[in-house]
């Protein structure tokens, strides 16, 4: 396709079905796109997240744009990603692959005999025992009726909570607009499951521990589902549950789920389902694409590093749509 004719398409990620999850829009570019441009697509997208890929000869280079802003990293979208390489058949069931990103390579692949499901590798970080900030378990007994059992900070700057298990976390009104100071760069609410017939399942098979994630700072008052969130805690729960996989829900208004898996002290495998809503075609206009510098230029850097570093220093141009500006 052209550069104003781009294959897109909406999956919301760790969903079984539709309406599930966390949306993501997926764009696979021709070439290069300034950065302007691709904060223009997401902003008109609104999606949480918006992957933009591009294929090199080292193999597919990840971005991700909010509407307001580029992130280094984002789980939910890299699924989206891999999945949308998967519909548009540039990877088969039983591959593997790296998505070079901001936060370096990622693997991702696609189990064989499972369709709409991938696994991406995502990094963890170590849980730190703390007191509950000032108020914090004031807040949790007048919202749940409940004290909390344990809380930990993080490398991340997510704040993690363990409740008991018969508090009402899925049922709880949203916390966002009543946290202060830094629980509002993230905060993780978890409590185990009863393995039951009628709690969630990931699959076939019912979920260990489920949470809810809350980052107002960050501009999101609370995440439907959150891959670094489960990245972050799983290895406690593998811990505790004596076995290195367990499958954690998040039961937000658009709930789903994932199996966590260690791969090494520092990394986890997230494995999930998507759903695509829409395939279509992306239709903008742009004057083009220009590096600040010719790529590699005073710089001991491979063609492909060189594509990358321009690619992401690219110079911001004008760029336009049929209905007029796109906001940058």
């Amino acid at each position: 396709m052209s550069a104003d004719a781009l294959a897109a398409v909406l999956i919301e990620a760790f969903s079984n079905g539709p309406f599930g999850g966390n949306g993501a829009a997926v764009v696979a570019l021709d070439a290069p796109m300034p950065d302007d441009w691709m904060q223009g697509v997401a902003a008109s997208l609104r999606q949480s997240e918006t992957a933009f890929l591009l294929l090199s000869e080292r193999g597919w280079m990840l971005r991700w744009f909010t509407p307001a802003c580029e992130v280094p990293l984002c789980g939910h979208a890299t699924l989206a990603a891999l999945l949308a390489l998967a519909h548009w058949r540039k990877l088969q069931p039983g591959e593997r692959t790296w998505l070079h990103s901001r936060s370096g390579p990622l693997e991702v692949a696609l189990p064989e005999g499972r369709s709409g499901w991938g696994a991406i590798v995502l990094p963890s970080a170590e849980l730190r025992s703390e007191v509950a900030p000032t108020g914090l378990t004031e807040l949790l007994r007048d919202r749940l009726g409940c004290g909390l059992e344990g809380c930990w900070s993080s490398e991340l700057g997510y704040w993690v909570v363990l409740l008991p298990r018969e508090a009402p976390l899925a049922s709880m009104d949203g916390l966002a607009a009543a946290l202060e100071g830094p629980l509002r760069q993230g905060l993780i609410l978890m409590q185990s499951l009863d393995a039951t017939e009628s709690g969630p399942r990931i699959g076939p098979e019912p979920a260990d521990y489920q949470l809810r994630f809350f980052a107002p700072g960050l501009g999101i008052p609370e995440d439907p589902v959150t891959g670094s969130a489960h990245a972050l805690v799983a290895p406690w729960w593998q811990k505790r549950l004596g076995r290195p996989l367990v499958r954690g829900w998040q039961c937000s208004d658009r709930p789903g789920g994932m199996v966590c898996e260690a791969v090494s002290s520092a990394m986890i495998r997230l494995t999930g389902s998507g759903h695509l809503l829409w395939d279509g075609t992306l239709r903008t206009a742009c004057e083009g694409w220009a590096p600040t510098a010719e790529p590699g230029a005073d710089r001991n850097l491979d063609p492909w590093s060189a594509l990358w570093d321009a690619w992401r220093t690219a110079t911001r141009l004008p760029c336009s749509t049929a209905s007029g500006a796109i906001p940058s």
